[in-house]
């Protein structure tokens, strides 16, 4: 089944064209079915490419997908096409203040991890969200930023600054394979990682409502899980497509920063090759069977939440 989106939002077309099944606000009216609800907390400045990103892999699914895209009304956004969040978005603030219920919701990542938590300027807006989606949300992922914000201000977990970036695409091992997120996982898959911090590992281990489920020394932890799966905290991106590294990379190198070639990325290591994609299947699969455990878990009545 497909997610529902509007016919104009710029993704629509996109993913018509990659054959990822949508479906539009007109359509989806006259089909007797309840999709899940899930909501996107968009932080990203690639404001287009991040929603297509993650569309594109909410839409590979035989459950549809009712989305709903929020932003921060204390934040200014200036990559976003003018008009795109007035008109596509809605405040984080109407819906906390309606007590909208949602299956599950998503919390990416944003290009503010050398910053302290408090000083990020949307920092309470954020942690109203927060709070909300413990109540209000059956099951929430973190991304990136997000993840290291969530496990700051729900359990005190400290951000560390890491001695480089850490960029590229790496090998990552599971911990716990009983967990219905890995149902179908290799012992060791790929995913990008674009980070200069990291979650404290110690801190995490220390507390029992956390599980690391993945982790490598080289990467260190990758994903967290707490209540049984209603909080997901994973440190990369599984939702990067092929060339969101090279953007970042080329994005750097343009501003004269110093910056090394994203690892495991390029055929040898060379930028002037084109990237070779080695995650994509575990992406998808990573977010099929959250929304299969979404799907499985949350009450059909979201006001029993």
């Amino acid at each position: 089944m497909p997610i529902k989106i509007p016919r104009t939002l710029p993704a629509h077309d996109t993913l018509r064209e990659e054959n990822v099944f949508i479906i539009t606000d007109d359509r989806a009216e006259h089909q007797d079915i309840r999709p899940l609800k899930v909501g996107i907390v968009n932080l990203m400045p690639t404001t287009v490419d991040t929603e297509i990103q993650l569309l594109r892999l909410l839409g590979n699914s035989p459950l549809q997908v009712d989305i709903s895209f929020l932003r921060m009304g204390s934040h200014e956004s200036r990559n976003a096409p003018p008009g795109h969040l007035e008109r596509f978005y809605v405040s984080s603030e109407d819906i906390i203040r309606q007590n909208v219920r949602f299956d599950g919701l998503i919390i990416t990542g944003a290009p503010v991890e050398t910053l302290p938590f408090e000083d990020v300027d949307y920092w309470s807006e954020l942690t109203a969200v927060l709070d909300y989606s413990s109540k209000y949300v059956w099951s929430t992922l973190h991304i990136c930023w997000g993840a290291q914000a969530g496990l700051y201000h729900r359990y005190g977990v400290p951000k560390l600054e890491l001695s480089r970036k850490l960029f590229g695409v790496f090998p990552h091992g599971v911990n716990e394979r009983h967990t219905t997120l890995f149902r179908g996982f290799d012992d060791e898959f790929l995913a990008p990682q674009s980070r200069h911090t990291e979650s404290d590992r110690k801190a995490i281990a220390a507390i029992p409502e956390l599980t690391i489920e993945s982790e490598t020394d080289e990467v260190g932890v990758f994903i967290v899980t707490a209540r049984e799966g209603r909080e997901l905290y994973v440190t990369g991106h599984l939702e990067y497509d092929p060339l969101t590294l090279d953007k970042e990379y080329r994005r750097d190198i343009g501003k004269g920063l110093s910056i090394n070639v994203p690892k495991n990325y390029y055929p040898g290591d060379n930028p002037s090759q084109a990237p070779v994609v080695r995650w994509r299947a575990h992406a998808h699969l990573f977010f099929n069977n959250w929304l299969n455990y979404v799907y499985q878990e949350t009450p059909f009545n979201l006001v029993e939440l």
